[in-house]
């Protein structure tokens, strides 16, 4: 089992980042308890088991409305290490579930709550999605080609990398410190903070003038000839990230390029005519070509793969980065352990799916279960 075996997480349902954090913590082997809303039909649930953020986890349907809903989630939080949710400020105190509570019903306890925009500031209570997020932070700037407009990169930096993986990061590091002090806290992951801390070393160039206020003129956003994507002779793509000298000296060598013309790397001014010339040039060849020229040297190079065409490429089986579970293809856990090994246990499950048993794991006895249910606590 993974290294976070024996840890109790109660999830309060929520979409994105959320989720994505407790997914997180259950791929490393945590007992993730999710707390789903009691729908009546049981609404959105036809394609559970392609609700992979809800992979290695267990469901009990709750009535959040109900006081007795209420206390059955405060009975487990009374059990559990950690606490996830992620409505908007206020929510969770409005229902009686705030953290001053949960920590009165266990010191110890960990309570991880995602936002957008933190907890106060001016901004705090408004809606908002990811491209908020992230242009808030000022790393949505970055993203696009010179002279073009913003272009948000999925919901990854801000819903996953600046909301999810922060927030299962603090939780962790609460964990620890928990350890010595024996005492619960607060997490508090704001995706516009999370964004910024992703956007450090850029701040850092900046700060140097090295990195210019200028979308697609520098290093590493498609400003140099030599850090971009490049269509192929069949439609296809391929990207090229030669920034170290040698590295550029067998780009140079292997896509067969002019030395001279391509001599000056790191001139600026030159960077826009050299890219037009190296895009003729990868125009040339197919990606299959490419791929045989250029796959697995140290001219930094890669085929620009499809979501259908990453499972299959020969690295990515080789790794088993990719698993089926269920029939369903996903990224397997990640980071790796050379012990403790992360895996996925189950498929995501319907909501509500193990009321009965997850409770009773937790301590509730089986009378208690079917009277809560009588009185419509749970689902």
């Amino acid at each position: 089992m993974g290294p976070l075996k024996g840890i109790k997480v109660v999830e309060i349902a929520g979409i994105g980042p959320g989720p994505f954090c407790a997914m997180m913590l259950a791929d490393m082997g945590a007992d993730v308890l999710r707390v789903d809303r009691a729908v009546k039909g049981g609404g959105g649930v036809v394609a559970a088991k392609n609700d992979l953020l809800n992979r290695g986890k267990r469901s009990i349907a709750v009535d959040l409305k109900n006081p007795e809903g209420i206390q059955t989630v405060l009975k487990l939080i009374e059990g559990a290490d950690v606490i996830t949710e992620g409505f908007r400020p206020g929510v969770m105190e409005r229902l009686g579930l705030g953290p001053e509570v949960a920590l009165k019903h266990n010191p110890r306890i960990i309570y991880g709550r995602m936002t957008g925009f933190g907890q106060e500031g001016p901004m705090a209570p408004a809606a908002g999605h990811d491209i908020n997020y992230i242009a808030l932070s000022g790393v949505l700037h970055a993203f696009g080609n010179r002279g073009g407009k913003p272009v948000p990169p999925l919901n990854l930096v801000g819903d996953f990398g600046g909301g999810g993986m922060m927030l299962a990061f603090g939780i962790v590091c609460a964990l620890l410190e928990a350890k010595t002090s024996g005492k619960g806290q607060v997490v508090d992951a704001a995706m516009v903070d999370g964004a910024a801390v992703l956007s450090t070393m850029m701040y850092g160039m900046l700060g140097t003038g090295f990195w210019q206020d200028d979308r697609g003129t520098n290093l590493l956003d498609t400003g140099a000839h030599f850090y971009d994507t490049y269509e192929t002779k069949d439609g296809k793509w391929v990207s090229i990230g030669s920034i170290e000298p040698q590295f550029y000296a067998e780009l140079v060598q292997r896509a067969g390029l002019d030395k001279e013309t391509f001599a000056p790397q790191m001139d600026r001014a030159q960077w826009p005519a050299l890219k037009e010339k190296i895009a003729i040039v990868f125009k040339q060849k197919t990606r299959a070509e490419w791929d045989a020229l250029m796959e697995g040297t140290d001219v930094c190079y890669a085929p620009v793969l499809s979501f259908k065409e990453a499972p299959q490429h020969p690295h990515n089986v080789l790794r088993k980065t990719f698993v089926e579970v269920d029939g369903v293809t996903q990224p397997a856990p990640a980071p790796r352990f050379s012990r403790t090994t992360a895996e996925i246990r189950s498929a995501p499950p319907v909501p509500g799916a193990h009321t009965d048993t997850a409770l009773a794991d937790w301590g509730f006895a089986a009378d208690e279960v079917a009277r809560l249910k009588a009185s419509g606590a749970l689902a």
